[in-house]
Parts: structure tokens; sequence; C-alpha cells
């Protein structure tokens, strides 16, 4: 193998640092790294950047669309996204509500009611908007205030709430079965990728304390106006490359091995017959935990097979373009239905600019914690979903289904089962060095774009603190 690039004139001295992986995690660190003045090399296996937050083109009877991977959303309170997006410089492709404002349909009854929020502090923002939602009883309605008042006293981060299931605790605060599919899982599945009965009740209370418990705007909700790639590898990339970071794609980083000088060598092999090996300093591994503990060095963590643990839960993604507008809102809840959220798309995706798309409309259903739908054949899913459509959108009723397509992200997230919480590693490792980042470790938060971007930063950190250098303004403020 021959060695990394030769260090230019102006790098004599300049530490050095290779990031494994280009999802949000693996882009941040490397950003932050870069910004103090570290030399960095991005390897990522993908032609991509991105993660598991992409899209990608499709050739459909009404013209080429851009169809992101998933519905992605965040919230006011992910400071840290909220900073990425600004660094890359893509805050100008999201959309973010000036007060929350989610309508949620009971398909059984064809009933709308809005979960939205006033200027009031909280908890008094929400007590209006809970005061006359009308998927719940007047008892209940009582209930959901001290159920909500008992969480927020929770501390997220006690080792006995992560033991303990989020379910079980609604119970015994008596919280109803529609209780539940109404308002806590509404926003619970969404949010952690699991129901409550299979969520720990540590990250469960880190949801909805920070979210709707902290702050008024805090669950404001912001979502990409633009193809996710257009900001998470466009944008990024051109980030990245402004900052000094080489980005090396389609390659595959073996495990990194101590050379004689004490640096980290990383084998990486960039196509047939082409391989190199970088030196650096500090090395960031910024992939899955399956992934991380397949290049884990001998004794770099304790417990490496704790890694091996950390479960993963799906996500499935419905994507539907009808002849006619079907959806009035920019999104939509729906509870009695296996329909969870369903997203208009028609903008984002380049429908509305198609000359033969003219009135048109591509709504997506986002469908979390989606085990017993995830390997369903698409046949299947389409009988099973196009009917359910028509009941939470009756003006689908009649209309033309010019395309429909499925997305499945099998391994979208970590499952956040109780007791998860012990096995996320933190950033440092037992090797000085050597760091791990992904929504998976040890954030305190669910896997969402925000514990991705905090783990980037808290590795990246990490690295500059042994290095005995002040971390740059931005990332670890936000975090």
């Amino acid at each position: 193998m021959s060695q990394g690039p030769t260090p230019r004139p102006d790098d004599a001295g300049r530490a050095t640092a290779v990031v494994v992986g280009g999802g949000l995690a693996g882009v941040t660190a490397a950003l932050t790294l870069a910004d103090s003045g570290v030399r960095v090399t991005l390897v990522e296996g993908r032609p991509r950047l991105g993660g598991l937050a992409f899209s990608f083109r499709r050739d459909s009877e009404v013209g080429e669309l851009s169809v992101d991977n998933g519905q992605h959303v965040f919230l006011r309170c992910c400071t840290a996204y909220r900073w990425f997006l600004d660094r890359i410089g893509a805050a100008d492709l999201v959309t973010l509500q000036d007060r929350l404002d989610v309508p949620v349909l009971d398909a059984d009854r064809q009933r709308l009611g809005r979960l939205r929020r006033t200027a009031l502090p909280v908890p008094l923002h929400l007590a209006a908007s809970l005061a006359t939602y009308p998927h719940l009883s007047l008892t209940e309605r009582a209930t959901v205030g001290r159920a909500a008042l008992a969480l927020r006293g929770l501390d997220p981060d006690d080792p006995a709430l992560d033991a303990t299931d989020f379910g079980s605790w609604l119970r015994a605060r008596g919280q109803s079965a529609r209780t539940v599919e109404a308002l806590w899982d509404l926003v619970g599945v969404a949010t952690l990728n699991a129901t409550a009965d299979h969520a720990s009740l540590g990250l469960a209370a880190k949801v909805f304390r920070t979210g709707l418990l902290s702050e008024p705007g805090a669950a404001d909700i912001g979502w990409a106006a633009a193809p996710l790639g257009d900001l998470h590898h466009d944008r990024a990339r051109a980030a990245l490359e402004a900052a000094g970071v080489e980005v090396v794609l389609r390659a595959r980083a073996a495990t990194p091995v101590r050379g004689a000088d004490g640096r980290w060598l990383v084998p990486v092999a960039e196509g047939p017959g082409a391989a190199r090996e970088l030196a650096a300093d500090h090395v960031v591994l910024a992939v899955p935990q399956r992934e991380t503990h397949a290049l884990l060095p001998p004794g770099a963590l304790s417990d490496p097979d704790a890694l091996l643990a950390i479960g993963t839960a799906p996500i499935l993604n419905v994507h539907v373009v009808y002849d006619r507008v079907v959806l009035r809102e920019r999104f939509l809840a729906a509870i009695n239905s296996p329909v969870q959220w369903v997203f208009d798309r028609t903008q984002s995706s380049g429908l509305a600019a198609l000359p033969g798309a003219a009135g048109s409309q591509y709504i997506a259903l986002s469908q979390s914690a989606a085990q017993d739908e995830i390997d369903l054949p698409v046949a299947e899913l389409r009988a099973r979903y196009l009917p359910e459509l028509e009941r939470v959108l009756p003006a689908a009723r009649g209309a033309g289904v010019r395309d429909f397509f499925v997305t499945r992200e099998r391994t979208a997230t970590f499952a956040p089962v109780p007791g998860v919480g012990r096995l996320r590693p933190a950033a440092a490792t037992r090797e000085p060095g050597l760091h791990l980042a992904g929504a998976w470790t040890a954030t305190g938060w669910p896997a969402t774009m925000e514990s991705a971007v905090r783990s980037g930063a808290l590795a990246a950190g990490h690295a500059l603190t042994e290095l005995g250098r002040p971390a740059p303004r931005g990332a670890l403020e936000a975090v």
C-alpha cells in the first residue's frame, strides 16, 4: 500500500484526522475538526454523502422525480441539526413552522383535530389545544395533564428510566389505550420509531420533556423544502471542500492499526486494485454499530460485543402520485388507521414543475415501527394502503394513481428498547486518538438527525481535547 497524501508545505505540523463515514455524524465531525485547523480526510463507501437521509431520481409516468428515501423532520429544539444546516449553507432549503400545528384525523369518525401551541409559557402553551382535542374524552384530557407534569419531573439520564418501558409508566398514570394511540404514540412512534410498550422511558422522557415541556416553541416542526440530497450531499460536500476536507467516495476503510510512529494507519480500498493507507493522528468511526464493531481495533472498547446487542428498527415509506390534489395540508397525522403520517411532496420532488403533471399531487406516507410490513410485497402494500388513503383522504376516492412505490429502510434507527442506554458507547474509546460517532452512540437522544449531528460534534470535541485545542464556536455550543 502507498502512504496517504503527502502533506503540503503549509501543512507542516498540522494534526491530521480520518473520518470513516459520510452521514450527518461523519460530516459534522469532519467540519468541526477542519474548522479547528485539523487536516481531514473523509471516507465514505457510498457514492454520496448523507447516510440514511438522502434522495434519488426516479422515472415515473409523469416524468423524473426527486425522491427522498424517507420523510425526515426536525424540531426547533434540534439545535445541533439547525447549526449543521447553517454550517453547510442549507438553512434556505428548509421550512420551519412559526408555531406547532399538527392536524390529526380520526379515520373511523372522520373527525379532524389539531395539536397547536400558543405563545404562553410551558406547560400552558398546549393547554388550549388539549382542552379542545376531539379525539380524547374530558376525563382522558385531564389525565394527560397529570401525566405530562409527572413526565416533566423525570431525569432522562436516570439509569432506572432506561430499564423501564414507557407504556407501563403511562398506564400506571391512568393513560387509556385510546390516549396512548391518539396522543403519546402519535408523537412517540414518529420520534422514537417504537410504540410506548417497546420504548425506553428514558428516551421517551427526553423526547417529551425537550420537545413539548421545555420551551413553548421547542416542538415547532421543520422539514426539507428541497430534496434531501441537495442538503446532505450537495451543500454538505461544498462545505467540506471549502473547509479543506478531502472527500473520498466509493471507498471502503478497514480496521485502523498503529504505525511504528504511534499514529493511526487506515487502509482504504478505492476500487479494483486501488488502495492506499491514510496516516492520521485521530480517527473517527462514524458508521452504524455493526460496521463499527467490525472496524474496532482490539481493546478499543471494554465490551465491543455490546454494539451487536443494539438492535435496529425499520421505517417503511409509501409513495403515491395522484392525478389530482387529495391532501390540502402540508402534512397530516392519522389515528384509527394503519396510516401514520402523510406528507405533501409535490414541490420538493419537482413534480409541480413537470409539464405532464398539471394538477397532480405526490404524497408520501411515513410508517415507523414497521416490523410487520417492512418486507411485504409492493402489491400487498398497495392493496392495503390505497383503500386506507381513501378513508383518510376522501378526495382520493376515484382519483387516478399515476405512480405507486415504496422505499424501505430496514435498519433505519437503533431500536430504543428498555436497556439500550447502557449499551450505547461514548465518543471516547480506550485507544487515544480513536473516537466513535453515530446517532446510536451515547448522545442522550433517540436515533434522529439531531442525535447524529450531536455525536459528530462530541467525537470531534473529544479529539480536539486530546490535541489540546479549543473547539470552534458552533457545533459544540449547539450540543
